[in-house]
């Protein structure tokens, strides 16, 4: 989203990003794919680049639609990497400067051992059991191929 907006021109950027919040609101890809069709027509005379740019990672943003959707907003968006940036900062901030490279790579480490012993111990940032269960239930297809096997059968 961010590269998109940023070859916007400022006054048209408020309307983008809440078309492309819908966009990427979207329940599955289908949809996205219409309400992209949509965006295109409307600021493709206003914002050509931004249409461009849009265009050519529409593919790479949507990778997530093909999770469950209670991950896909974890993983499309950055803010548990802006989150670890901000630990990060604030314990270097503590510090000040450092004796040499390897006193900050120290740092650095113990604070990512940190963090992974909380998310591994309590915290959980994704809840992997709802993935799990999508990834074994049965698909549409594979569904009704069993249920034929089932009649077959009996």
């Amino acid at each position: 989203m961010r590269n998109v907006l940023e070859v916007c021109p400022k006054s048209l950027q408020k309307k983008l990003h809440a078309r492309l919040r819908y966009m990427f609101d979207a329940p599955d890809l289908d949809t996205a794919r219409r309400i992209l069709e949509l965006v295109v027509q409307e600021f493709e005379t206003l914002a050509p680049k931004a249409v461009e740019r849009l265009e050519a990672c529409f593919e790479d943003a949507m990778a997530v639609m093909a999770l469950p959707e209670p991950i896909r907003r974890r993983l499309r968006t950055t803010n548990a990497l802006e989150r670890l940036n901000r630990e990060i900062r604030r314990r270097e901030r503590m510090v000040g400067i450092f004796p040499n490279e390897q006193a900050a790579l120290r740092l650095l480490g113990a604070v990512l051992m940190e963090i992974d012993e909380t998310w591994a111990t309590g915290h959980r940032y994704l809840d992997m059991a709802e993935y799990l269960a999508w990834m074994n239930k049965p698909k549409e297809g594979e569904a009704i191929q069993q249920r034929n096997n089932d009649l077959e059968a009996a």
